[in-house]
C-alpha cells in the first residue's frame, strides 16, 4: 500500500506523547520514503532536533505545523527567483528537456492547451528528430491544443528545427514557442553539444533566447529524478522544473528535494493524463497538499 506523506508522518509518531530519538528516526525514515532525498531530509531532521531541544515537549499538531513551515522554507528560493514563466518576453521561447518516458511531449501539449485557453498564441517546435514517434506525438498534441507546429523530417538537425520555430514565432506574432528536444542521456558530451547548439541558434534570432529551459521529471521515478536533474544540469543551464505524475500520494517529497538540492524552481506540476491535468506550482497549496493529498487534485 502506498501511504501518502501525511500518513507516513502519522505512522512515524503514532502512540508518542513527545518527540524522542526513536520518533526522529521514524520521521527521518518517512521523509526518505517520500523521496525527499537524504541531504534534504537531514536538513529537516537537524532543524527539528533543534526545535525539540528548545521546546522540550511537542504535540502532534505542533510537530506537523513545524514540518509544514520547514518544508515551506526549503521551497522558498527568494523573491529574485520567478515562480512563473515570463510572458512579457514576446515571443517567450521555452526549451523543454528531459529523458524519454517522463511525459515531456505530453507536458508540452498540456502547456500549449493551457496558454491557448488564456488567449495566447502558441507555436510548438518538434526538435526531437531522432524518433519519428516523438514528432508524430507532438503533432497530435498540437492538433488537440489547436496550435501551430514547426517540424521537419525525421533525422533532421534539431537546431535547424529550433531555428525555424523561433523565426516562425517572430514572424507570426506568437506569444510563446515551446520547443521539444531529444530525451537522450547515453552520452553527456553529445547531449551538451546538441543543447548548446540549439540554444545558440535560438539566440541568433532573439538575442536572449531561450528565455526558459524547462526540465521535465517524473515524480514516480523517485531518486532517478535526482540523477536525471544532475545530468541535465551538467549539460545545460536549467531555469525551471516541471514534475509529472504527481498525484499527491507518496512521492511529493521529491519536489522538496529537487528544489532544495538544485535551487531551481518547480513551475508546473502534472497531476493526471488529461489535457487539463497541469497547473502552475503554488508553494503554499503544495505544502498543504502534502498533509492533505486530496487538495492536490482540486
Amino acid at each position: 500500500m502506498a501511504f501518502n506523506f501525511f500518513q507516513k508522518i502519522s505512522r512515524a509518531i503514532a502512540g508518542k506523547s513527545h518527540v524522542d530519538d526513536d520518533t526522529l528516526d521514524n520521521i527521518e525514515e518517512a521523509l526518505i520514503e517520500s523521496d525527499m532525498g537524504v541531504d534534504t531530509t537531514l536538513k529537516v531532521i537537524d532543524a527539528l532536533e533543534e526545535r525539540v531541544h528548545r521546546d522540550k515537549m511537542m504535540g502532534f499538531d505542533e510537530l506537523t505545523g513545524y514540518l509544514r513551515d520547514e518544508i515551506g522554507k526549503l521551497l522558498d528560493l527568494g523573491p529574485e527567483v520567478s515562480a512563473t514563466v515570463d510572458l512579457d518576453k514576446k515571443p517567450c521561447i521555452i526549451l523543454v528537456v528531459g529523458v524519454n518516458g517522463v511525459g515531456k511531449t505530453t507536458t508540452i501539449g498540456k502547456l500549449a492547451h493551457m496558454y491557448k485557453a488564456q488567449g495566447k498564441k502558441v507555436i510548438l517546435g518538434a526538435a526531437d528528430t531522432f524518433r519519428a514517434a516523438a514528432v508524430d506525438q507532438l503533432d497530435i498534441w498540437a492538433e488537440r491544443a489547436g496550435v501551430d507546429i514547426v517540424k521537419q523530417k525525421m533525422g533532421s538537425d534539431p537546431a535547424s528545427v529550433a531555428f525555424d520555430t523561433v523565426k516562425a514565432a517572430v514572424a507570426r506574432g506568437a506569444d510563446l514557442a515551446i520547443i521539444d528536444t531529444a530525451g537522450r542521456l547515453h552520452n553527456r558530451v553529445d547531449l551538451m553539444n546538441e543543447l548548446t547548439k540549439i540554444r545558440n541558434v535560438c539566440g541568433k534570432v532573439i538575442p536572449d533566447a531561450p528565455h526558459e529551459v524547462m526540465l521535465i521529471l517524473d515524480a514516480s521515478t523517485g531518486q532517478n529524478a535526482f540523477q536525471q536533474a544532475k545530468e541535465f544540469a551538467r549539460a545545460t543551464t536549467i531555469s525551471s522544473i516541471t514534475v509529472t505524475k504527481l498525484d499527491g500520494t507518496a512521492k511529493g517529497g521529491v519536489v522538496v528535494g529537487l528544489v532544495d538540492q538544485f535551487r531551481v524552481p518547480v513551475k508546473f506540476i502534472g497531476t493526471g493524463e488529461g489535457i487539463d491535468d497541469i497547473r502552475p506550482f503554488d508553494r503554499d497549496s503544495f505544502v498543504a497538499s502534502l498533509f492533505n493529498p486530496d487538495d492536490l487534485k482540486k
